[in-house]
């Protein structure tokens, strides 16, 4: 597996839910999540909280 690809552990919403406890002020639209579109999602998240790709991934697979 490469470094910079999203794997999600678990359900999406479970994720999705710890990722708002830790920045409340993200959106259902920047959580959005499609299947195949990791790279958006990242993205999104690299605006908003802002950390490189590489940062994002690790921690939403840390979560």
């Amino acid at each position: 597996m490469n470094s910079t690809e999203l794997k999600l552990r678990g359900s999406w919403n479970e994720v999705k839910g710890k990722i708002k406890q830790e920045y409340a002020d993200l959106t259902d639209d920047d959580l959005k999540y499609e299947e195949g579109k990791d790279d958006e999602l990242v993205g999104r998240l690299q605006q908003k909280i802002g950390k490189t790709k590489e940062q994002v991934i690790d921690w939403i697979q840390r979560l």
